[in-house]
């Protein structure tokens, strides 16, 4: 009795993962299992897709059900994609600072990724899946910018072969290497589960101090609207430098008298502009994220007077709707 008690805890109470399950689930149908794994990721959730098309490779028992794990990761995919790229089109620039203000890191301002992806193009979208993150901005950012539709499920379906293949294939070459790390897990459930929460722990520090430390970084003088409308009625007004992105300038139209830049080629775009005249950076982040940084970047640089507008380009909007310009 006790040695059936043993070997029932064995399997049961020291094995809250219950790894056994999964692997049995992916015996049973490994293309449903990876398609709906795949497509929670994509869509968004907190899912992690690779570890289980890695075990299905593993598992995979004919090079044809490889190609079948393949196509129902990429379809999972690009429906995820096509729904991110539609959601993009109709919505435009309020999904994409949707995605911004979910971020723990508000430096890592949407403008930035969809500076890079309007310079990288299509390409972009093949490698989005290898880059954390960057696949969930990439496809919305498309969509509104109206990129062909046709290309753009393509370059997905590319960059979703590209990543599921390779996550498979490796499963499948390293077949005993996979089994016994599966098998090591298994038998130390409890323990891995403790490790994987501490490592998940340290992450979320890790995002936490990286917030902490850009709010210290922000720490610099903004100036509000009013004193920016004051500022520009003097003889030598302030140079202003927008910071939105391409989708957004295209939707609300540019800023008469501001000059556009990215927060790559900050420098570029101030190159001809003396370092002792007044600057006001503008963005459309959460926090002003982009315009601090922008700001901040210059003063390191030695322009003497730089400054982030509060409230960036909502707050000029209704500065300018108070005055009636």
């Amino acid at each position: 009795m006790s040695g059936d008690w043993r070997s029932r805890r064995g399997t049961s109470l020291n094995n809250p993962m219950d790894i056994a399950q999964i692997i049995e689930a992916l015996r049973q149908d490994a293309v449903t299992v990876a398609f709906v794994n795949v497509l929670l990721q994509q869509l968004g959730l907190p899912v992690p897709a690779v570890p289980t098309l890695l075990l299905a490779g593993s598992l995979a028992a004919t090079s044809g059900s490889l190609w079948d794990l393949v196509a129902a990761a990429v379809v999972a995919s690009v429906i995820a994609d096509w729904l991110w790229y539609w959601s993009g089109r109709l919505f435009g620039y309020r999904v994409l600072a949707g995605l911004c203000k979910l971020s723990i890191n508000p430096s890592s301002c949407v403008s930035q990724t969809e500076a890079r992806f309007t310079r990288w193009g299509v390409s972009s979208l093949v490698v989005a899946k290898f880059i954390p993150g960057f696949s969930t901005v990439a496809p919305p950012i498309a969509g509104a910018l109206r990129m062909n539709q046709a290309g753009f499920l393509l370059a997905s379906a590319v960059g979703a072969g590209l990543w599921a293949g390779i996550a498979i294939g490796a499963g499948w070459l390293l077949q005993d290497a996979v089994r016994s790390v599966i098998a090591t897990l298994d038998h130390h459930a409890a323990r891995t589960l403790i490790l994987l929460l501490l490592l998940l722990g340290i992450w979320l520090g890790w995002k936490l101090w990286q917030k902490y430390r850009f709010r210290k970084f922000s720490a610099i003088p903004g100036i509000t609207p009013d004193e920016l409308f004051a500022a520009m009625r003097m003889d030598e007004p302030p140079l202003l430098l927008d910071l939105r992105g391409a989708t957004m300038i295209a939707k609300t139209g540019p800023i008469i008298g501001a000059r556009v830049a990215e927060h790559d080629f900050l420098l570029e775009a101030v190159g001809d502009w003396p370092k002792d005249r007044p600057i006001v950076t503008l963005c459309a982040c959460p926090e002003d994220a982009g315009a601090v940084q922008a700001a901040r970047h210059l003063l390191d640089a030695g322009y003497l007077f730089v400054k982030p507008l509060r409230g960036g380009y909502e707050a000029w909007l209704a500065m300018q709707a108070r005055l009636g310009t």
